[in-house]
């Protein structure tokens, strides 16, 4: 074994994104990582398509995209969850396991003996995190929590869109799972600080990651906008609350980005657009003047924007140093030049499904690199091998278990 996390094994019994986003960082990172699934269903993104994956001969497998995306570096067993053998297993697999993950509700686990205090007493030194919509503690703790609610309730959503008055204004979500992927980001950070805390003391520790306090803690600028001022910023479509000109432009053959940080900035696009003077005009000098002054200047920036192509555009502007770029859909990003140089794209092997299509991680470290061992599992690929090589269960025992249902 390979990578940082090498000598760390999880024991996965999440679902979904958040905890399997987590789960697979730290697989990345080298973790042996066990998924623990239902018998004959498994995870419910198995089956979250279309998309799904093709075989060899084109034709759908039973596999989705989405699933794949979240499940990489990771072993697959299947364990009845609802049977008292399967409980005990799953304990003896915790009692070997230095990271146990899940995503149940609150108290869910503990019905099967799998709760932080139950695995604490067998297992001291693990580190268990908990993943749930809103948290162990509050008024809302009961309830199930999904993505798009929390984008709604945790105020993403109300500074996504574009702005009260435009046509077809209103709240959006954002187009990827951001508050899955930002909570399962967090989940990993907890758990390799608790790693590290329990290097120091041998302790293991309890994890509690919501959704809610996630979106809640991602508002970043906005959020403080908020608590300075009283005031609840407002959508803006693609425009900054902070910075003029930050948005999108049209150009003559579609639209691009213009990301203006300064003054400076400001006055080499204006030189390059052949309008020097509107960065000497007391509305626009200054970035302040510019966020104040804002309806005046994007509609003179658009009349100029769209006397040229995209293409023109960042080509002239990328040789001021005035940050721009185009709008790419993902055809357009995994053939940029320079994803295709970090190599961000890439496929695994299977042995049943063939090459599996993979987006790479962004670590790069360079003395225990990320590895990718593994291609996404399917369902109860690894149960005979994991109970073997980690339990130390016989062929037979396992088999019994197959016939009572537990496996």
């Amino acid at each position: 074994m390979t990578g940082a996390l090498s000598h760390i094994r999880v024991l996965d019994l999440s679902r979904i994104l958040a905890g399997p986003w987590a789960s697979q960082i730290l697989g990345d990172l080298g973790a042996q990582v066990i998924k623990v699934e239902r018998p004959g269903v498994g995870d419910d993104t198995r089956s979250w398509g279309p998309p799904f994956l093709k075989d060899e001969t084109g034709r759908d497998t039973d596999t989705a995209a989405y699933f794949l995306s979240a499940n990489r570096n990771k072993r697959s067993i299947t364990l009845n969850m609802a049977k008292p053998q399967g409980q005990a297993l799953i304990r003896e697999l915790a009692g070997r396991s230095d990271v146990l993950l899940e995503n149940f509700k609150v108290g869910g686990l503990q019905q099967y003996g799998l709760d932080y205090a139950a695995l604490k007493a067998i297992n001291p030194r693990l580190v268990y995190c908990s993943i749930t919509g809103f948290g162990q503690t509050g008024p809302y703790a009961n309830r199930a929590g999904y993505d798009f609610l929390i984008q709604g309730l945790g105020g993403l959503m109300s500074l996504t869109g574009l702005p009260d008055g435009q046509e077809g204004a209103g709240p959006m979500k954002v187009g990827v799972a951001l508050t899955d992927v930002l909570t399962g980001l967090y989940a990993t950070s907890g758990i390799l600080a608790a790693l590290a805390h329990r290097e120091k003391t041998g302790e293991g520790q309890y994890i509690d990651v919501s959704l809610l306090d996630v979106q809640v803690a991602c508002l970043a600028n906005q959020a403080l906008n908020y608590c300075t001022t009283g005031q609840s910023p407002k959508r803006l479509g693609n425009a900054h609350p902070s910075i003029v000109p930050y948005e999108d432009f049209p150009t003559a053959d579609g639209h691009m980005i213009l990301a203006i940080g300064n003054d400076a900035q400001f006055a080499r696009f204006c030189a390059e657009a052949g309008q020097a003077e509107l960065a000497e005009d007391p509305r626009f000098a200054t970035n302040a003047e510019r966020v104040r002054n804002r309806a005046a200047l994007i509609p003179l920036l658009r009349r100029i924007t769209v006397t040229r192509e995209t293409p023109a555009w960042i080509r002239a502007l990328e040789a001021k140093a005035i940050p721009c770029g185009p709008i790419n859909d993902l055809a357009g990003v995994f053939a940029d030049p320079q994803v295709k140089a970090r190599e961000m794209q890439l496929s695994l092997p299977h042995p049943e499904l063939g090459p599996i299509p993979q987006v790479a991680s962004p670590i790069r470290l360079s003395g225990s690199p990320v590895t990718y061992r593994r291609a996404p599992p399917q369902l109860g690929e690894h149960t005979s091998e994991v109970l073997r090589d980690v339990l130390g269960l016989s062929e037979q025992r396992i088999e019994q278990l197959r016939r009572q249902g537990v496996v």
